[in-house]
């Protein structure tokens, strides 16, 4: 993004406090006029010693003579960036919801280009060929979180300012920065759950309100019988295609046989790296784990997994080694983001949730790998938790568009009606065969979000796209 002197048509050009004109530069080659913005917040409102941070944010003018309230996407995660995700293939959605009023690529506190602490490279590891349990995994991890507690609070870090109550206090204090009377919100994902944050802590504030992928203000860590749900979903998918259904006619049976197997006797995976030499790793079932729980967000992936895992229990590490030459830091200690770890531990979990959890996860293919490492490191950082208000609701009657994929293997479509079950004005489109990240998935995701935009209802209450063929791999790219 370079700093320019620029002439903007027709929106709300004007520039706000802290604000220099830029040209954005997309990730496809695209440039586009816009303003770059700082916002200087709290660090820790409860506490007028903690000093201040600084969030940064990308503002594209509006592209209409009567725009309507600014529009601010929140990124998942936690951690995400709303400026790098509008650099990406978001970009043209970005510049079509401009159409409303000014869309507000926000980096929410600690990510992206807002101010952040340095991420911490703990003095714990796990050995590449060091069988681990998983509780010894889970104890590791939790040394890890104390020790790089520790380090940010010797850097003079306040730990109580990284939690979504915070993050929807700066979404007041961006209102009142940009000079509106109220705000729209567009949310994935963790951002979701920020949103719905939002509408208990400032519903007055909010004009309209998108979210995709939702997640509850109980639901950081999700129930494992939910994610044996969508398994049970993906292999109707998969039966709906002949040859999918001919290579994977039992998916929960093939992963159990696999599980076994690493259990009985890990894998050893000799992986090429860059320099040209080679390292080892024993391959064991939570990493199969924890490589899943990433790959069911999107169908296309999914048949990733779906195909490691064929390829495993015949033998063939040829797949899960092209994963972990991209995916995995040999020999490297474990490493945490301040803001990732600390929103999703401030988030937590009810009691009831926990137990929930406890009892259902040796059920899951993925086990408790999921969210890890939620609700893993639940004994630390107790004082940063937000406590059981903070996960009861919202309640409300501002508009929301609510959009489900129904083959999105990390929020659940139940837990989405769940999540806004205290909401009275949801308009809920499910967007069959699509995952996680749905809004470029098809044309029509874009246009229900502009009938939402504009005060309307939408035409029909599902979307149709066609599901990936599961019996090819897509595009990995290298």
């Amino acid at each position: 993004m370079a700093a320019s002197s620029l002439t903007f048509s027709p929106g709300s050009a004007h520039a706000a406090p802290n604000e220099e004109a830029i040209t954005f530069e997309a990730g496809n080659g695209e440039s586009v006029e816009a303003f770059r913005g700082t916002l200087t917040v709290p660090m820790n409102r409860s506490d007028p010693n903690s000093g201040t941070t600084e969030n940064a944010y990308v503002r594209f003018p509006a592209t209409t003579k009567t725009p309507g309230s600014p529009i601010v996407y929140l990124s998942g995660g936690p951690g995400g960036s709303g400026i790098g995700t509008a650099r990406g293939e978001r970009f043209p959605l970005f510049m079509a919801m401009r159409q409303h009023g000014d869309v507000i690529a926000f980096d929410q506190r600690g990510t992206g280009q807002s101010e952040k602490p340095e991420r911490c490279a703990s003095s714990v590891t796990i050995g590449d060929m060091e069988r681990v349990s998983d509780e010894e995994h889970n104890k590791r991890y939790r040394q890890a979180v104390r020790e790089c507690a520790a380090r940010w609070q010797e850097a003079g870090v306040d730990l109580r300012g990284f939690n979504t109550i915070e993050s929807a206090q700066d979404l007041s204090d961006l209102r009142k920065h940009l000079g509106a009377d109220q705000i729209s919100l567009w949310s994935i994902s963790y951002g979701s759950h920020l949103a719905l944050a939002a509408l208990a802590a400032i519903p007055d504030e909010l004009d309209r309100v998108i979210m995709a992928a939702t997640e509850g203000l109980d639901q950081t860590v999700k129930l494992p019988a939910r994610t044996l749900g969508y398994f049970e979903r993906l292999q109707a998918a998969v039966d709906a295609q002949p040859e999918a259904a001919r290579l994977y006619p039992d998916i929960l049976g093939l992963m159990n046989r696999v599980h076994a197997k690493l259990d009985a006797e890990p894998m050893t995976v000799t992986v090429p790296k860059r320099d040209g030499t080679t390292y080892d790793l024993l391959l064991q079932k939570r990493h199969l784990q924890q490589f899943t729980g990433g790959l069911i967000a999107d169908p296309q992936y999914a048949a990733v997994a779906l195909m490691m895992y064929r390829q495993i229990d015949e033998g063939d590490p040829t797949l899960i080694t092209f994963i972990l030459q991209r995916f995995w830091a040999p020999e490297e200690p474990i490493t945490l983001s301040a803001m990732s770890l600390l929103m999703d531990r401030a988030s937590g979990i009810t009691p009831a949730r926990l137990q929930a959890f406890q009892h259902q996860a040796e059920s899951s293919p993925v086990g408790e790998y999921l969210n890890f490492p939620m609700p893993q490191v639940l004994d630390e950082l107790q004082s940063v938790d937000l406590g059981p208000d903070f996960r009861d609701g919202p309640f409300g009657d501002t508009p929301v568009l609510m959009l489900t994929g129904t083959l999105d293997g990390r929020t659940y479509p139940e837990a989405h009606l769940e999540a806004t079950a205290g909401l009275s004005n949801v308009q809920h489109i499910v967007v069959e065969n699509t995952g996680h990240n749905l809004f470029m998935t098809t044309p029509e995701v874009g246009e229900a979000m502009h009938t939402f935009m504009r005060g309307e209802t939408a035409k029909s209450d599902r979307i149709f796209v066609e599901a990936p063929d599961f019996s090819k791999l897509p595009n990995l790219g290298g």
